[in-house]
Parts: C-alpha cells; sequence; structure tokens
C-alpha cells in the first residue's frame, strides 16, 4: 500500500541532505518501532517540485509531493495516524493532504522509474563497495535483495529479478550524502520481473539498499 501525501511550501531552506528529515518525520508518526533496524519492507520518495537555490539547497514555493509505500498494511496506518496527531514535517512543511492507493496488480513484467535514486552497496574485504548501474553485476545484487525481503515476508522468491534499464539516454551516477556518509547512487529506471505479487511488491518496498533511509521507491 502507498500514500501520496501533499505538503505546504518550506518556511525556510530545504538543504540537499533533508532525507534525514524525511526519516525522522516518518519514525515520529510510526511511533515507537523496531523497523528502523530491520530489513526494510517499506521505502519512500524525496520530495517532488523542488527549485535549486544556488548553494542554499532547495525552495518548494508551491508546496511538495512525497509518498511513502510498505508491505505491511497496518504500518501504513501507523503513518496515516500520526499524521493525523502531528502533521509537522520540517522546514515548515506540513502535511495538507493524504490519498491512499492500494498496491496495483502489475504484469510480470515491468519498467519503473525511480522516486528516489539507488543503493547497491556489499561488504568486500576492501571495505564497502558501491555499483552502479552501467555495472552488470548490479543487477544480480538488486536481485538477491529483492529475493530476501521476500522471504521475510514469507512470500515466494523464485523468478523475481531486478535489472536497470541501460538503455535509458538521461541514466547517470551521483554522490549523495546521508548523515556525512558519501553514497554512490544510481538514477536509472529498473526492470521488475516475477509474478504480479512479486511485482507489487517490489513496488512497496522498493529495490536495493537502505530503502528505509530514502533510496530505491519506485514511481
Amino acid at each position: 500500500m502507498r500514500i501520496y501525501l501533499t505538503l505546504s511550501k518550506n518556511l525556510s531552506p530545504v538543504p540537499f541532505d533533508y532525507p534525514v528529515k524525511l526519516v525522522g518525520a516518518l519514525h515520529k508518526w510510526i511511533g515507537q518501532n523496531d523497523v528502523h533496524n530491520a530489513l526494510s519492507l517499506y521505502c519512500f520518495s524525496w520530495l517532488q517540485r523542488g527549485k535549486a537555490v544556488g548553494r542554499l539547497g532547495l525552495d518548494f514555493p508551491d508546496g511538495a509531493l512525497w509518498f511513502i509505500s510498505a508491505y505491511d498494511v497496518d504500518l501504513i496506518k501507523k503513518v496515516v495516524g500520526g499524521i493525523l496527531d502531528n502533521p509537522e514535517v520540517a522546514f515548515g512543511m506540513r502535511v495538507e493532504a493524504v490519498t491512499l492507493r492500494e498496491t496495483p496488480t502489475f504484469p510480470s513484467s515491468m519498467r519503473f522509474f525511480l522516486g528516489s535514486p539507488v543503493l547497491v552497496k556489499r561488504n568486500t574485504d576492501q571495505g564497502q563497495r558501491h555499483y552502479l548501474y552501467f555495472e552488470e553485476e548490479a543487477d544480480a545484487l538488486l536481485t538477491q535483495t529483492l529475493q530476501r525481503k521476500l522471504r521475510q515476508a514469507g512470500l515466494p522468491a523464485e523468478g523475481a529479478s531486478v535489472r536497470f534499464d541501460r538503455q535509458y539516454a538521461g541514466a547517470k551516477a551521483k554522490l549523495s550524502v546521508y548523515r556525512g556518509v558519501q553514497n554512490r547512487v544510481s538514477y536509472c529506471p529498473v526492470w521488475v520481473k516475477g509474478s504480479p505479487e512479486q511485482v507489487g511488491f517490489a513496488w512497496d518496498v522498493g529495490i536495493g539498499n537502505s530503502t528505509g533511509i530514502g533510496f530505491g521507491s519506485l514511481q
């Protein structure tokens, strides 16, 4: 399930590393929980409608759009309840409207654009390595992570796969900073294949690593 949030305009500049504030708002709404340290079966997008203001960050003069998805419907209900109690987000922005959407029934092969960049990382003998869209190894790692999440949710994992759409002309790699850590991330659509339930699950929980802190959400 997914909720789409309409936010009011910001009252102070929104720094480029703002996703950490979205994490804070989300966990405020969920309340006491253990999902932050678990394998995340949820994801959220970055804010839409922003305009860069030099080096100050972003401005949202017309407000912002934001979505939050989760496989667990009860988690979404907690978020909605938390929003009703305290709609404040950050930077003077607050939730003005909430729209719920059930997980669609997707075909067995679906191309998705991103709601936030994809992070693919693994620990190696040389330290942590980040894999980008142009590296074919990234597809196997994306698939591995999705299948692991499917198994955690008690769903069949066999046959599910994810790959970057390397034919997309606008694909790019960038650095994204989260709590001072530089992450090499990919802006590139993905193909998700599997049963309709598996594809819908990917839409709910996102792809790649660290979906719980704002990476890998699917439009």
